[in-house]
């Protein structure tokens, strides 16, 4: 019984830093990698408040959902 509450309380930790999601910049340069190796050039990644229009196209949120990176060509 002891081991099955450790695990609940185990889980219930991890998932609460899941749910925390990225930092914004952390994920902005992993995005930046990707399109990067992909041979892109003359683009932007810029984080929004979600809902904030932006033009350009939402590739990733962060801050737990609060914020989102929008790429935009240049």
């Amino acid at each position: 019984m002891k081991k099955f509450l450790l695990a609940v309380g185990l889980l219930s930790i991890a998932g609460t830093a899941l749910a925390a999601g990225k930092p914004c910049e952390e994920l902005k340069s992993e995005i930046a990698a990707k399109i990067d190796a992909k041979g892109a050039s003359g683009y932007s990644l810029e984080v929004v408040d979600k809902g904030a229009a932006a033009d350009g196209d939402v590739v990733g949120s962060c801050e737990g959902g609060t914020k989102e990176i929008v790429y935009k060509r240049g």
